[in-house]
């Protein structure tokens, strides 16, 4: 097998003016550059991929950290990352943090990523002061997905949460329900996310544009999965009387309130309607009313951001831009801040007007 010293030899320079010169540096003549090309096709030396970076001090990898990878969003994202990467020539490095400290520590707080990676995103992961610094520290571009901490310099891809939240309580109220309860995060998770804060505010703005004030005893804290939908759910039941409509935080937790209520013998949309956010997977075969969020272009887009500083291009400033949806780029929007995709509401069969006593 031809190696690196036989190109050497053949045109006449050394191995490191040969690996400059197949690298494309400029350090390199134009004639030596051609003498080598030529040497190396006349041997049919083939430069080895892992070498190339190696010698460059790159690794060809993105280090992906996520609360949870078993949570719908996550998943949906880091498998769009994932294949965004691989055709750029790149792998994913990836962290689940799955609630534990020890390893927040160790990937956040550390040089754990020092010399192994090229690149950081993080995908709604809020951060504490020293694991910001010690990010920082690293020098390394990156990129954020969903709401959480911003990283200065970083770009952040992520829908409007907030108006989310206030179109699906809207989409209730124009059905004519003023009893509405929410499920939202839980703020005692030492992981929480803070998307559920962003939801929790559109729900209230909604309400008082509509001359609601909120009721305490409607909002229930709990986990972002359909167990903790269905423990909330059965919660707000034991507490009186129930809720006429129930805005989920996410899609998992709307499919956990409808197997609560249907345990309790109420109907739906016929006794309490309910709505999500996300438009996972499943949402469409229970019939459950949803905000579209585009998870996986979430996911595409932010690694095609990522990707233009590892190609040696510059970082692009943080700039706010709705994409535009079916209706085109909404008027009065702010000309800075994070990348903003759309969503969109789809009534299913999950929601309905209150029942008329």
């Amino acid at each position: 097998m031809t190696k690196i010293d036989d190109v050497a030899r053949l045109a006449g320079v050394s191995t490191a003016t040969v690996s400059r010169a197949l690298r494309g540096l400029p350090t390199v003549s134009a004639a030596t550059r051609r003498r080598v090309l030529a040497a190396a096709e006349k041997l049919q030396y083939a430069v080895s991929p892992n070498a190339s970076r190696l010698a460059g001090g790159r690794t060809a990898t993105v280090a992906v950290v996520v609360p949870r990878i078993t949570r719908w969003f996550f998943g949906t994202v880091v498998e769009a990352v994932e294949e965004t990467l691989q055709q750029a020539g790149y792998d994913l490095l990836l962290y689940n943090l799955g609630g534990r400290e020890r390893t927040r520590q160790r990937v956040l707080r550390t040089a754990n990523l020092h010399k192994r990676v090229d690149a950081v995103m993080l995908v709604a992961t809020p951060l504490r002061p020293a694991e910001l610094a010690a990010l920082a520290a690293l020098g390394l571009p990156g990129v954020t997905i969903s709401s959480g901490s911003e990283v200065p310099g970083w770009p952040c891809v992520r829908i409007d949460d907030v108006a989310a939240a206030r179109t699906a309580t809207q989409h209730l109220l124009d059905l004519g329900h003023r009893r509405i309860a929410h499920i939202s995060g839980d703020p005692d998770d030492e992981l929480a996310f803070t998307t559920h804060l962003d939801r929790r505010r559109g729900y209230h703005e909604a309400l008082r544009a509509a001359g609601i004030d909120p009721d305490p005893s409607l909002d229930i804290e709990s986990q972002f999965t359909v167990d903790g939908g269905n423990l909330a759910t059965a919660e707000l039941l034991a507490r009186g009387e129930p809720p006429t409509a129930i805005f989920a935080a996410c899609d998992e937790m709307a499919m956990g309130a409808i197997s609560a209520l249907r345990d309790a013998g109420l109907r739906v949309p016929q006794d309490v309607s309910i709505i999500g956010i996300d438009n996972h997977d499943l949402s469409g075969v229970l019939g459950l009313s949803t905000m579209v969020q585009p998870a996986a272009e979430q996911g595409r887009l932010a690694a095609r951001i990522l990707l233009d500083p590892l190609g040696g291009r510059a970082l692009p400033a943080p700039a706010r831009r709705v994409v535009p949806g079916p209706h085109g780029p909404q008027p009065g929007d702010p000309a800075s801040g994070p990348v903003i995709l759309p969503t969109r509401l789809v009534v299913r069969d999950s929601t309905g007007p209150p029942r008329a006593d």
